[in-house]
């Protein structure tokens, strides 16, 4: 951990920049935030070749582990994916459009529907999220296991702190 890296050298700047603003922050989020973007970027083409983008995965993937039949009602989707209802709207036409998910109406009120994984989508999902699991293992192999255990359990400590989101 002796080298320093670009978020090293961005404190540095700011430092000397602004020596008065508290940069401690940057040296967790800022690595943080190119971990996830280095993560993202691997995973992207492994989705493409599903014929899936991100936001789409996302629907997918948080039906896929619901329990059977793999559905939620568009409010409880949204919020578990932290996105806006309209831009929810906007990928549940693109996944219906492609036969991966249906929207069944309910049976106790006809004027709301689900959202619900079909047998195309639950096998597109399942095969991305194989390859992309094997990715992550991958990419973490720079930690030793107990390593990887201490960054998750300081992740969520420090998630929880931070409030709702």
């Amino acid at each position: 951990m002796g080298e320093t890296d670009p978020v090293d050298q961005l404190i540095t700047l700011w430092s000397a920049a602004m020596p008065d603003v508290d940069t401690r922050g940057l040296s967790v989020l800022g690595r943080a935030r190119r971990v996830t973007l280095k993560a993202r970027a691997a995973v992207e083409p492994i989705l493409a070749l599903q014929g899936i983008d991100g936001g789409g995965y996302d629907v997918l993937a948080t039906l896929r582990a619901e329990p059977p039949p793999h559905r939620l009602r568009p409010t409880e989707l949204y919020r578990a994916l932290g996105i806006s209802s309209g831009g929810l709207t906007a990928r549940l036409n693109k996944l219906e459009a492609a036969r991966m998910i249906r929207r069944p109406a309910a049976s106790d009120d006809k004027r709301s529907v689900f959202v619900e994984l079909s047998p195309k989508g639950r096998g597109l999902v399942e095969a991305a999220f194989r390859a992309e699991m094997g990715l992550q293992a991958e990419l973490m192999t720079g930690l030793a296991e107990k390593e990887q255990w201490i960054l998750a359990t300081l992740l969520k400590k420090l998630d929880g702190t931070m409030g709702a989101g």
